[in-house]
């Protein structure tokens, strides 16, 4: 047997190899690389070290020195060269590159400098693969699933179907659980829509039904609200609270307050060097380079403040900052990072530990949220007519007053509430979330309510107020931008982002979401108040197939 025939590396080698040619050596190529990488870098990080002097400073950057000047040719030139780096053995003969190898599977069949590569029939290029997969019946993959040889997370790259790839993977969880999941939908669903930003290893879709309660008369405007429950009674309450708002005249809000935060926790060696840090970060005359900094992370990005708390040698900074239409997480968690960059170079024994301390607090009841405050710090209030009190919510005005003090601030006082001072509010905070694609995990701190009661008028009407100061919420990004909860913003007005003033539409939609917990509070307060809370659960959160008997 010829033994260049029968090894494929010998082959490949002498195929780009002339007789009687002297291969050149590869070492100055790496050694030129290696010159050229230290160059560029180091001219780079000259540059920024400069620049960033000149803005604390506030000197302009095209005013350049002539060691700035040499910096800036260098740093092109190098950039040049690497630009090429990777097809630089091109000026050289095939023959003169490193030792050439087999192929590996994750490997396309054309190597850097254009050559055809040559494969075993083992070695098959991805995309042969790929189309074998797709052309196989859906049981065999589900096989290979189970079995393990296809991972089910790669099923959608694999398959280059999303709907394919749920239904396969769908059928290998019941193969492996031995559960069935008759019941759960997989039809009818746009898994593309999801895929990278929603959810992973997607197998259906769970049904929430989706009511509207209103109209709601909200600053002059009248807003019909969807809400995702399966909580019989919730809607129809929030709906009765509605109507008592609407014919009373309607409700009015206001945004007191608009920052997400992030809190990292960095270490140091020492309580006193941790101490440093804390100082440099609130000297205001430190705000203005700092804010530079951290708005480059996004066009609507907007450092507000900076506060710090130490514990040890441990620093917890929280940083509160404007995020436009987006509930802007990743927004402030990018403006964070940057910061912290910009700091090593200050404070380079700086130990970041991680980018979120809890002192932000995301996703927890924290006394910070409720006193400071996270996302949109709202007030909505109404004053409510006293035969709109007896003939729409069946009670009296002294009743209610009396109860809100009982209930919902002393009760909620000896119970130890943290920012609990309300009858339901979680309720209508979680099915408009729910409904209009914000993160449901956020009710926690979005939740935190104080509900206010007081006689007015001569103790006809009722003053009855809500003040929320952590919704978080916004109207692009995340589930926002899928079909059915874009329907629901869409009902509301408040779909995508403000083109005429950023961050309106969010601010408008928690205000919608103030208005609905104030409408839920005083029809709930009502119910029981007038003792028939529990008849309207009997009646409304019970299942009955007789709908003569609903309606009645």
């Amino acid at each position: 047997m010829d033994p260049v025939r029968s090894n494929p590396v010998t082959k490949t080698h002498n195929h780009h190899s002339p007789p009687n040619q002297k291969q050149q050596p590869s070492l100055p190529l790496y050694l030129t690389n290696a010159v050229f990488f230290a160059l560029f870098f180091s001219v780079a990080y000259f540059l920024l070290h400069r620049w960033r002097d000149k803005i604390r400073t506030s000197t302009p950057l095209h005013f350049l020195t002539p060691s700035e000047i040499a910096a800036i040719l260098s740093l092109l030139a190098s950039f040049f060269y690497l630009m090429s780096f990777f097809g630089i053995s091109l000026i050289f003969h095939p023959s003169t590159t490193a030792t050439p190898r087999i192929a590996s599977d994750d490997e396309d069949n054309t190597d850097l400098a254009g050559c055809t590569k040559h494969h075993t029939p083992l070695n098959k290029p991805l995309q042969e693969q790929k189309t074998e997969l797709i052309n196989s019946d859906d049981d065999e993959i589900v096989n290979s699933v189970v079995s393990g040889s296809i991972p089910s997370y790669s099923l959608e790259s694999k398959l280059g179907d999303c709907k394919r790839a749920a239904a396969i993977r769908r059928t290998a969880v019941e193969r492996v659980t031995s559960r069935s999941l008759q019941g759960l939908p997989v039809e009818g669903f746009d898994y593309e829509s999801i895929l990278g930003q929603c959810c992973e290893m997607p197998i259906g879709f769970v049904q929430i039904p989706v009511g509207v309660a209103g109209p709601l008369l909200l600053d002059g405007k009248e807003y019909t609200v969807p809400m995702a429950t399966t909580e019989g009674c919730l809607v129809a309450s929030t709906n009765r609270g509605c109507k008592a708002i609407y014919v009373s005249g309607g409700a009015s809000s206001v945004v007191v307050r608009d920052s997400m935060t992030r809190a990292p926790v960095v270490r140091f060696g020492s309580a006193k060097r941790a101490a440093q840090l804390k100082f440099y970060l609130e000297d205001p005359e430190n705000f203005d380079s700092l804010s530079v900094v951290f708005n480059k992370s996004s066009r609507f990005a907007r450092l507000q403040s900076i506060k710090s708390a130490i514990a040890g040698k441990n620093l917890y900074i929280r940083f509160s900052c404007g995020t436009g239409d987006a509930m802007g997480m990743n927004m402030v968690s990018k403006g964070v990072q940057n910061v912290l960059d910009f700091l090593q170079s200050d404070f380079p024994d700086m130990d970041v530990i991680g980018i979120s301390g809890n002192y932000c607090s995301d996703k927890k009841a924290a006394a910070v949220n409720w006193i400071e405050g996270r996302g949109k710090s709202v007030v909505c209030e109404a004053v409510i007519k006293e035969e709109v009190v007896k003939k729409v919510l069946k009670t009296s005005v002294e009743a209610l007053v009396e109860l809100n003090m009982l209930k919902n601030l002393t009760g909620s006082a000896i119970a130890g509430a943290l920012g609990g001072f309300n009858a339901h509010a979680s309720n209508i905070v979680s099915a408009i979330y729910l409904a209009t694609g914000q993160d449901p995990a956020q009710n926690v701190e979005s939740s935190h309510c104080i509900t206010m009661m007081e006689a007015v008028n001569d103790g006809k009407d009722i003053h009855i107020s809500v003040s929320m100061p952590s919704v978080e919420v916004g109207t692009v990004g995340g589930g926002t931008q899928l079909a059915s909860q874009s329907a629901c913003l869409n009902l509301l007005g408040v779909k995508g982002a403000s083109k005429d003033s950023p961050g309106a539409n969010s601010r408008q939609l928690a205000t919608i979401v103030a208005g609905s917990v104030l409408a839920g509070e005083l029809s709930l307060m009502s119910a029981i108040a007038a003792g028939q809370l529990v008849k309207s659960h009997m009646k409304y959160n019970r299942s009955s197939r007789d709908i003569s008997n609903i309606v009645s």
